[in-house]
């Protein structure tokens, strides 16, 4: 019998401006997968989920009172009486596991670990006993302790997602990028209809250096949920990741379509636009995307560069001036307006500007980028 309900709600992620990359490139797939959650956020309440087994035990009325205690939010209760519960049946897994569940979402971990793993004594085929057991190993990145757990999953679960992108997540902490790929594979194979599995299987394929099929990954995960603009964003960005600039322009003006507040998605429609040679409907979006989110430093760069494109070099100006008092050390924006304050007759600000520009360009650590 399967363990788990049926595919959860994906929890779609809110991008903040501290979490963005300096330029609008950086803002894209790369950034966005690496924040979405893993596995174990997708698993609701393990405890419900401990109490579903079938065991004479949970149907005590001690066991109906942990499982009240926990939706309570009475953690210290739900133990209390968790303790009590395994004492009446020391003999019964299901009441080990309640208990460990508890624990865990308590984040008493080695105690949860340590019932899960008497539940297990107690019934070697146990898989939910197994997954929790992965998950709390998981959580505190005990990669290599928690693999083998979640590979027994899929041994007694092999139709079921979420332990196959546990695998992936395991497999990825400890480093190994095929392995990972290969899981999440698995796990949009036994479940195709399930939007996690191909954002997990995308984030496995962007890790692994896979781009091409990481965007196929996202295509597909689109392909289930055509009007989120969570989604078609994702798409987007693939694309700009990858440099494929006019393919990115549809899917984020479906998402500016859906979600016209999103600073984010307006502000790369700019960018993409402006790419193209679109201004002034990238001007639409850049200059949308700075109300809605004045203190984000790529759209006021790529404003001035817009205004550029139309000869409006003093607008120009006060765009990169915005830019870099928003971000001191933002070097692109510093270059741009050394550019400009020489096109509008202030060589000595150039040059000061050009200096700066200069100084971060030099002390810039390789590889590093700064998040607006």
């Amino acid at each position: 019998m399967k363990f788990l309900v049926p595919p959860v709600l994906f929890v779609l992620i809110a991008f903040t401006s501290t979490a963005l990359a300096e330029s609008s490139k950086d803002a894209t797939v790369d950034e966005l997968l690496k924040k979405l959650p893993p596995p174990e956020k997708l698993v609701k309440d393990p405890v419900q989920r401990a109490a579903r087994q079938e065991d004479p035990a949970l149907k005590d009325r001690l066991g109906g009172d942990v499982i009240n205690a926990a939706e309570r939010g009475n953690f210290a209760g739900a133990i209390k009486l968790g303790g009590h519960l395994i004492e009446r049946y020391p003999q019964s897994a299901a009441s080990h596991c309640l208990y460990g569940a508890v624990l865990m979402v308590d984040r008493k971990f080695p105690t949860a670990q340590s019932e899960f793993q008497r539940a297990i004594q107690l019934r070697g085929d146990f898989s939910l006993a197994y997954f929790l057991l992965g998950i709390t190993q998981a959580v505190q990145k005990q990669f290599t302790a928690a693999l083998p757990n979640v590979k027994k999953v899929t041994s007694l679960e092999p139709n079921e997602p979420l332990a196959w992108m546990l695998v992936s997540e395991c497999q990825s902490g400890l480093g190994h990028k095929q392995e990972a790929v290969q899981a999440a594979q698995r796990a949009t194979v036994v479940s195709p209809a399930y939007l996690p599995a191909w954002l997990e299987l995308a984030r496995a394929e962007n890790e692994a250096g896979n781009m091409n099929e990481c965007l196929h990954a996202v295509l597909r995960g689109a392909d289930l949920s055509p009007d989120s603009a969570y989604m078609l964003a994702t798409v987007g960005y693939s694309y700009i990741n990858l440099n494929r600039i006019p393919e990115a322009i549809p899917p984020l003006q479906r998402a500016a379509h859906f979600s016209p507040n999103d600073f984010l998605v307006r502000a790369q429609l700019g960018f993409c636009l402006e790419t193209v040679g679109q201004t002034n409907a990238a001007m639409d979006h850049l200059r949308t995307a700075a109300k809605l989110n004045p203190n984000y430093a790529p759209v006021w760069e790529h404003l001035g560069l817009a205004y550029i494109q139309q000869g409006r070099h003093r607008e120009a100006v006060n765009c990169f001036e915005r830019a870099t008092q928003i971000m001191p050390s933002y070097q692109q924006a510093w270059q741009h307006l050394a550019q400009e304050y020489q096109a509008i007759g202030r060589p000595a600000d150039a040059q000061k500007a050009a200096a700066r520009a200069s100084q971060l360009r030099n002390t810039a650590p390789k590889n590093s980028k700064k998040h607006a």
